[in-house]
Order: C-alpha cells, then sequence, then structure tokens
C-alpha cells in the first residue's frame, strides 16, 4: 500500500508563488508516475501536472510557463512550484501516483491553495 502525504498548501495574492510537496511511502513500483490534480468548488478535479519515473512531463495548458513539476526518485517526492498564481488556480490541489504498468492510483488527502486578487 502507498501513502502520499502532502504539503506547502497556503494563501497567497495574485502574482505570488507557492510550492507544493507530497512524499511518498510504502510499496512502490520502481516505474510509476506521479502528480497533482486540483479540484475547485463545483468543478470536476483536472490534471495539473504529471512526471514518470523516467521524466516525460505533462502539463494542462492553463499553468503552461507557470508550473514546474519535479520530482527526487530518490527521496520519492514530487514537487509543484508555482509562480504567477491568479484566483483561477484556487483550488485543493491533490497528490498523485499511480504504477506506470497498473491503473491503480493513489490519492494525498489534498492541500489548500487560496489565491487572492
Amino acid at each position: 500500500q502507498v501513502q502520499l502525504v502532502e504539503s506547502g498548501g497556503g494563501l497567497v495574492q495574485a502574482g505570488g508563488s507557492l510550492r507544493l510537496s507530497c512524499a511518498a511511502s510504502g510499496n512502490i513500483f520502481s516505474g510509476n508516475v506521479m502528480g497533482w490534480y486540483r479540484q475547485a468548488p463545483g468543478k470536476q478535479r483536472e490534471l495539473v501536472a504529471t512526471i514518470t519515473s523516467g521524466g516525460t512531463i505533462n502539463y494542462v495548458d492553463s499553468v503552461k510557463g507557470r508550473f514546474t513539476v519535479s520530482r527526487d526518485n530518490a527521496k520519492k517526492t514530487v514537487l509543484l512550484q508555482m509562480n504567477n498564481l491568479k484566483p483561477e488556480d484556487t483550488a485543493v490541489y491533490i497528490c498523485y501516483m499511480r504504477p506506470l504498468v497498473i491503473n491503480r492510483p493513489t490519492w494525498g488527502q489534498g492541500t489548500q491553495v487560496t489565491v487572492s486578487s
């Protein structure tokens, strides 16, 4: 079983920055994808950014050029650096991991990000 623990959310003004961190523990497949989804009130959960253990990265269009996802395979962590934040980025950000070969996702508890205008 895999556990994910997030940290780093908070309140920031528009144009500011935040960095989210997620640490994984447990029975982790060496080939995996980690990343972040977000869910705003009244909206569906959406993918923000993912990165595979081999380094392949994917972003939703709305965050390209502003957010950077990275990972440390040795420390089993994934980071999300968020710059030039906008009010529409306000959401609960949820860490995600799944093995590449099995569709068995694990979700974190989520961390609130609030961007004021």
